[in-house]
């Protein structure tokens, strides 16, 4: 009923940028949080960034400062821009969204996620 699509992702050098970007689409009433996820191999999927419908961030203390996370209500869209990437930062990060269903009355709220896109930071 919901689908998430992540892009941007691929290979840059350390200390080099990327911007992710997730759309989603579907029976979307309206969609509450929104937050990217990393997960590296062998590794649980951890939070990045998240942000309210009205904007409010939050950051995993290892990429504040250095990652921004922003969305466009009116394309359902989430960004994620990410600068001076670590080695160790290379993963497959997932968007989440919490989302109520519906096209002109609500029908439920579920959580979703996309289906990942790899991000790797080596020279």
């Amino acid at each position: 009923q919901v689908q998430l699509v992540e892009s941007g992702g691929g290979l840059v050098q350390p200390g080099g940028s990327l911007r992710l970007s997730c759309a989603a689409s579907g029976r979307i009433f309206s969609i509450y949080d929104m937050g990217w996820y990393r997960q590296a191999p062998g590794k649980q999927r951890d939070l990045v960034a998240a942000i309210t419908h009205g904007g409010s961030t939050n950051y995993a203390d290892s990429v504040k400062g250095r990652f921004t996370i922003s969305r466009d209500n009116a394309k359902n869209t989430v960004y994620l821009q990410m600068n001076t990437l670590r080695p160790e930062e290379t993963a497959v990060y997932y968007c989440n969204a919490d989302v109520e269903i519906g096209r002109w009355l609500r029908q439920g709220r579920g959580d979703y996620w996309g289906q990942g896109t790899q991000v790797t930071v080596s020279s």
